[in-house]
């Protein structure tokens, strides 16, 4: 059963196991209390976007010839429903299992203690209360199916007879492939998606809440995050759902390549946005925590800079001022301490104001751009980009 009220600590949070959606999985066998059964939840959801849709253009004969975009060779809407929609799925599993641990290491490492243990229970419980409405994923469907429909005429899709719908005018004229297409296939992608930008808002506004708590951090830790560099790593947990998006959007460009005469370069400026844009989305939860980390570095020095002034005037007095026999100063104990106080001072001096560093950008830059990498086919033969890219390396 789902946790309620006093049970919602630290070893139950989950973004996943709550709302409608996850309800309506459970009471149709779907998964289990853990969102087991993924394969059942993928195999349904993509059969019932995609398989309506090639039997009605195959008792249309818009399958394969008819139209100028035949079904089977409309990339985008397989890459959709085959590729992404099964990610966003997956991704459900994915996040549940890694953020639960994340979450557990503010306690286990005593980064939230004492007092603010109960602060830290609470947000959590309010989490989880957002996560369970109903409201909130009533008003997913109401933007599904109004904004939602209205940008994917206006900007999804194609300007050419395709097996959903031929240009009429001003609109479209549907055909039975394309309303089903059109109310259920793309609504229901919209929704899973929307779903999950949903649960990052939740994620953003836990990690601000956890921010505003008084939190143990330690200016000399290694990690130079004062402690909290787990979270760097936290975010990793949405890296399918990125690979989603990027999927469908390199299916919606592949589209326009293949059916509409664009070329690959039409769209650098939209990919090095998409990249750009994206990576910043999945990093800025953790900007939270850049005044508490700014505040531990400048707390952390302060108090170095006194116990250095302290032990340097100590070590004066004793190895400098002092005539001491140079027998004496061999394996000293104080020289040592000495050169670990620096970098003790070192550490807090190279502390980072957000818990994640370039190696972080890097990875979610190239997680971004990869779904886009089989477009460069578009542009050059394989032989052409293998050459280029041997000369790149040697």
């Amino acid at each position: 059963m789902e946790p309620a009220g006093p049970d919602w600590d630290e070893g139950n949070f989950s973004l996943m196991l709550g709302g409608p959606l996850y309800q309506l999985y459970r009471r149709t066998k779907l998964c289990g209390n853990a969102l087991e059964l993924l394969h059942r939840r993928i195999v349904a959801f993509s059969l019932i976007a995609w398989l309506p849709l090639l039997l009605l253009t195959a008792s249309y004969g818009t399958v394969a010839e008819s139209v100028a975009v035949p079904f089977l060779l409309d990339i985008e809407v397989h890459v959709r429903f085959l590729v992404a929609l099964p990610l966003l799925i997956w991704a459900e599993l994915f996040v549940h299992d890694r953020l639960r641990i994340v979450v557990v290491q503010f306690i286990e490492q005593r980064i939230v203690a004492g007092e603010e243990l109960q602060k830290f229970r609470a947000a959590i419980a309010s989490t989880m209360r957002w996560r369970n409405s109903i409201v909130a994923e009533i008003v997913l469907l109401l933007v599904v199916y109004t904004v939602g429909l209205t940008v994917w005429k206006t900007r999804v899709a194609l300007e050419t007879p395709t097996w959903y719908a031929s240009p009429e005018g001003a609109g479209l004229r549907m055909t039975p492939a394309g309303y089903w297409y059109m109310l259920v296939s793309v609504p229901l992608f919209q929704f899973f998606l929307l779903r999950w930008y949903y649960r990052l808002f939740l994620w953003f506004r836990f990690l601000y809440q956890v921010s505003k708590m008084r939190l143990n951090l330690h200016p000399i830790h290694p990690d130079r995050t004062g402690g909290i560099g787990f979270l760097g790593g936290s975010n990793r947990a949405f890296a399918p759902v990125l690979l989603a998006q990027g999927a469908m959007t390199a299916g919606l460009m592949a589209s326009q390549i293949f059916h509409m005469g664009k070329g690959l370069l039409d769209f650098r400026v939209t990919i090095a946005a998409f990249v750009a844009f994206f990576v910043l989305a999945m990093l800025a939860p953790l900007v939270v925590f850049v005044p508490v980390l700014a505040e531990a570095k400048r707390r952390g020095l302060r108090k170095l800079n006194r116990l250095a002034t302290r032990y340097v005037s100590a070590f004066e007095d004793r190895w400098v001022q002092e005539k001491i026999p140079e027998a004496d100063l061999l394996g000293s104990a104080d020289i040592q301490s000495l050169a670990d106080l620096g970098n003790s001072m070192s550490f807090v001096q190279g502390m980072r104001f957000v818990p994640f560093g370039l190696r972080d950008v890097a990875r979610f830059s190239l997680l971004a751009a990869a779904p886009f990498l089989p477009l460069t086919l578009t542009a050059f033969s394989l032989d052409e980009l293998l050459n280029r890219l041997l000369a790149v390396l040697f």
